[in-house]
């Protein structure tokens, strides 16, 4: 069957520059000029791009459908803020869910609360325990039945990889940081087979709906309480559900050490000979985040001293790496703090640039470290959204950050001239899975204008405008780039290519910079084949 998408203008690896584009049997046979892609294919059904612009599909470097998934099926903040709002959410759920053991569910904003740290008794009106995981996964807000639930006492220890928050008199506050929060997490009722993979399937038609046609789900494993979602995907590959194209990120179990290398390779050949699905990459997560001070820095914070978390030794970080690249691994670090972006650059010294090694996050990079990336050729996986004057960034990091670290955040402009190469993200759930709201703020550095944000003092002031990138390259990251990292055959329209392809409504290389946030996918084509229409 042959496809002609005529009546817009498309986005090559030459830029915005061809009118038409013919898919023959799922795959781009051309493109070039209207007139002639017809002649060529007299028999053919037309997509008529009214005036958008034709992409290729968008692939995500750094995202996690099947918690997202599973996430919106329970008690779902994500979409609410302030506290006045969580309680009534978390109210209504519970009435509509009163056979629930639990009241579970996540997507609080830190930036709700003074400090941005929820308090147990502020969830105690409920009549069960309470498990609620911030936004970005890196804390989780209890009650007092939970904490009872667990055991969890002024006199319980904190965990080497986490933190109970306490109160003055060191009585637990409701709030548990990174390896703490696994205290109550694994007390929660374990979602079946079943719901692991209708959370996958909701996830990706999201997905589609925003354009996105292939990921990399970046904690394949067990973590914070999560289930593990390697059998999902595999069933959903065998079964032929699963349309996109998806690489998992091995967890790496930072309590332990090489003595895990043989389990993952298991799990790597788990998913062999598999069309839609292969777990060929490990995520080794090297730090926390910068707002509750588990980020590792070069120097400590500031008003509350320390230097955050590194989680994996760096002394043993490094023979990890070389043996997960000896075996053909790709590694996939999570960083956020300079000190844990360097732990993680000096041990990709001496390994192979094939494997396909990247950083995601780099919240804040010492500049003598922006030019090791081209160097040894480590992928910059960036998460746009992130990079604003947004409550949590004014209130919370800057006053803790100073200066000029500061000013060391989210480098992107520095990193591309130094020729790094990039891909791209959202880390949905914790922020918009949307590529073009990522695109719009690569390149304006200011709120979307439609986010929850977009009301702040400061929404709109560019945050480090210096570091701002043009929109071609920001949607080469999410396109071409992140296909590259995922060594998927898509990612690009040229001749060969699988027809992975995005229709937007409206051309955003025409609109003004601050406008780009408007642009939605109209239709999503994956093989040719639509799998979403917006009505």
């Amino acid at each position: 069957m042959n496809i002609l998408f005529r009546g817009g203008r498309v986005f090559t690896p030459e830029g915005v520059a061809a009118e038409a584009v013919l898919v023959s049997d799922g795959v781009i046979a051309a493109v070039g000029a209207e007139g002639e892609l017809a002649r060529r294919a007299p028999s053919h059904e037309t997509v008529d791009l009214d005036g958008g612009l034709l992409v290729p599909g968008f692939t995500d470097a750094h995202i996690h459908p099947v918690q997202a998934g599973l996430e919106r099926a329970k008690c779902d903040l994500s979409d609410i803020f302030g506290l006045d709002a969580y309680r009534a959410e978390i109210s209504d759920y519970a009435a509509k869910n009163p056979g629930k053991e639990w009241i579970d569910g996540g997507g609080w904003d830190m930036s709700a609360f003074p400090g941005g740290l929820p308090h147990r008794d502020q969830i105690d009106f409920l009549d069960r325990p309470a498990y609620l995981i911030q936004r970005d996964h890196h804390a989780a807000w209890v009650n007092t039945a939970a904490l009872r639930r667990a055991g969890i006492t002024r006199d319980t220890p904190d965990p080497a990889d986490g933190r109970i928050e306490r109160d003055a008199a060191g009585e637990p506050t409701g709030v548990l940081h990174e390896g703490a929060m696994d205290l109550v997490g694994l007390l929660t009722p374990r979602p079946t087979a079943a719901d692991l993979e209708e959370a996958l399937a909701d996830a990706q038609r999201h997905l589609f709906s925003l354009g996105v046609t292939g990921w990399q789900d970046a904690i394949v494993g067990s973590y914070a309480g999560s289930q593990d979602q390697l059998p999902a995907y595999v069933s959903a590959a065998r079964s032929g559900s699963l349309r996109a194209r998806v690489v998992g990120a091995l967890w790496w179990d930072r309590t332990r050490g090489l003595e895990q290398v043989e389990e993952l390779v298991e799990r790597r050949a788990a998913a062999e000979g598999l069309d839609r699905f292969r777990a060929t990459s490990v995520k080794i997560m090297q730090d926390g985040i910068t707002e509750n001070f588990t980020a590792a820095t070069l120097e400590p914070y500031c008003l509350c001293g320390g230097t955050g978390l590194s989680y994996v030794d760096p002394s043993e970080l490094k023979g990890h790496v070389a043996e997960l690249d000896r075996l053909g691994f790709q590694v996939h670090v999570h960083a956020i703090g300079e000190r844990a972006v360097r732990e993680a650059l000096d041990a990709f010294e001496g390994t192979d640039p094939g494997n396909r090694h990247h950083i995601a996050h780099l919240q804040i990079v010492e500049p003598s470290d922006v030019p090791r990336f081209a160097a040894l050729g480590v992928t910059a996986n960036l998460q746009p959204l992130w990079a604003t004057h947004h409550a949590q960034m004014d209130e919370l990091t800057l006053p803790y950050l100073g200066e000029p670290r500061s000013s060391w955040q989210y480098p992107f402009a520095d990193l591309l001239a130094h020729g790094t190469r990039f891909c791209a993200g959202s880390d949905w759930p914790v922020s918009s899975a949307d590529p073009v709201q990522g695109m719009h703020v690569a390149v304006n550095r200011t709120e979307p204008g439609g986010s929850v944000h977009a009301g702040y003092p400061t929404a709109q002031t560019p945050f480090l405008p210096g570091q701002r990138i043009d929109l071609a390259t920001a949607m080469t990251a999410y396109t071409a780039g992140s296909a590259w990292v995922n060594r998927s055959p898509a990612g690009s329209v040229e001749p060969g290519r699988p027809a992975d392809l995005v229709v937007l409504d409206r051309d955003p290389f025409e609109l003004p910079p601050g406008d780009i946030w408007t642009t939605r996918a109209r239709m999503t084509f994956v093989d040719g084949e639509a799998v979403f229409e917006r009505p």
